[in-house]
């Protein structure tokens, strides 16, 4: 798919605040390509937020360049730079005795956009976000979960359709659960849209999970490693970086693959309707100690093993409930988690629809970290010879040679 978004540059960029001996930033410069989601990770202090916020001037730069989509932001009005970049920030920011319909409405009418356009695309960004317009277009924000204030958020942010989205730690404030609903929905609305999407956290696991490239900072903005999030894992550019991705780099590695990239399992499955002997037989040829039990949708219900069929007379009964399910979406590491609470060593995975698709196991999680690891050190391996072999070119040149509804 061709990138909605548009390529950032900064180059040489700094701030320095009156009265303050150091900058804020320094002589920043990094490369964020079109239609990538580049996060932005490091401790507090570190710059990281002055840096956003002078992409889109709500902070303006001592010194430097910033070029959006080839154009100069310092040569353009602030307001109407604004306009054409999204913004999402922690707790959402939304205007708290505003409609959710008029705080998704806030660019478009800024914009002049007549109402029925303004409406129609209020709706259609309710319905992206997953929220009913029906439902919330008339609400307050204060009539709004945390995640629901959230989702609006990111819906105002896109709704002029900019190339851009800056997103300031937006899920912060939000419990683990809801956190990691999110960030699912953040991938799953760029991987339809295709922005440019600069992603401030100081959380490593969120920078994992979300960025295209992870842009590691240090103190006074030096940007200690900007790669992707599987060569940071893999090669640490220092010990500060290596902080960061922390003792369990491998277990962080089952965050970068899907489960539907995988190959899976599958084991004999039945609807609860159907006749028990059938069931009991296939099970007994393919020799699985169990299998599962769906309901009429093919939604899981039960693991039933070999010995309790014997004596059933049913299947709507028999069995132990299924605790967990994986979504074909669903990251390696999150069906790690599940995984540990099913006493199978296997987790059923369902399709968008609730549907069963087939199962993972332990195995594939551990089959896959071996091959990432044997990869990372074949990489490894490679880079040293390509690095030793350029030393010694270098060296055998002389010293003087040289070799982008209704929101009114």
């Amino acid at each position: 798919m061709t990138p909605r978004g548009v390529r950032i540059e900064l180059d040489a960029v700094s701030k320095h605040y009156p009265g303050q001996r150091d900058p804020a930033v320094d002589n920043f410069s990094i490369s964020i390509p079109a239609g990538e989601i580049v996060v932005f990770v490091g401790p507090s202090g570190c710059g990281k937020t002055t840096i956003m916020r002078m992409i889109n001037r709500l902070i303006e730069p001592s010194s430097g360049t910033i070029t959006i989509g080839g154009r100069d932001v310092g040569g353009q009005n602030p307001d109407q730079l604004r306009r054409q970049i999204g913004y999402s920030i922690q707790q959402a920011g939304l205007f708290p005795h505003q409609t959710v319909a008029r705080n998704v409405a806030t660019v478009p009418t800024l914009l002049g956009w007549n109402r029925a356009k303004t409406n129609a695309r209020v709706d259609e960004m309710l319905e992206l976000v997953g929220l009913d317009p029906g439902t919330f277009r008339r609400r307050y924000p204060r009539q709004l979960s945390g995640g629901q204030q959230q989702r609006v958020g990111v819906a105002r942010a896109l709704a002029a359709d900019p190339p851009v989205l800056l997103m300031d730690e937006p899920f912060g404030a939000v419990d683990p659960i809801t956190r990691g609903l999110l960030q699912d929905e953040l991938l799953r609305l760029q991987a339809e849209l295709r922005k440019t999407i600069v992603f401030v956290t100081h959380d490593f696991n969120e920078a994992v999970k979300l960025g295209d490239r992870i842009a590691v900072l240090g103190t006074g903005s030096r940007l200690l490693q900007y790669d992707t999030p599987a060569a940071v894992l893999a090669a640490p550019a220092d010990d500060t970086v290596a902080g960061f991705v922390g003792a369990d780099a491998g277990l962080k590695q089952l965050t970068l693959t899907r489960v539907e990239d995988v190959e899976l399992d599958r084991c004999p499955t039945a609807a609860e309707t159907d006749a028990v002997q059938p069931f009991r037989a296939e099970i007994a040829e393919r020799e699985w100690p169990w299998g599962l039990i769906l309901d009429a949708e093919r939604r899981p219900l039960r693991w039933v093993s070999a010995e309790q069929l014997a004596h059933a007379a049913s299947l709507r009964e028999v069995g132990q409930p299924v605790t967990g399910t994986v979504a074909l979406r669903a990251s390696l590491q999150e069906a790690l988690e599940t995984l540990l609470t099913e006493s199978t060593a296997h987790a059923a995975v369902t399709g968008d629809d609730g549907g069963y698709v087939g199962l993972i196991a332990i195995d594939t999680l551990v089959t896959h970290l071996a091959a990432t690891r044997a990869e990372s050190s074949r990489a490894a391996g490679k880079s040293a010879v390509s690095t030793g072999s350029a030393a010694t070119s270098d060296a055998a040149h002389s010293p003087d040679e040289t070799a982008p509804g209704d929101p009114i």
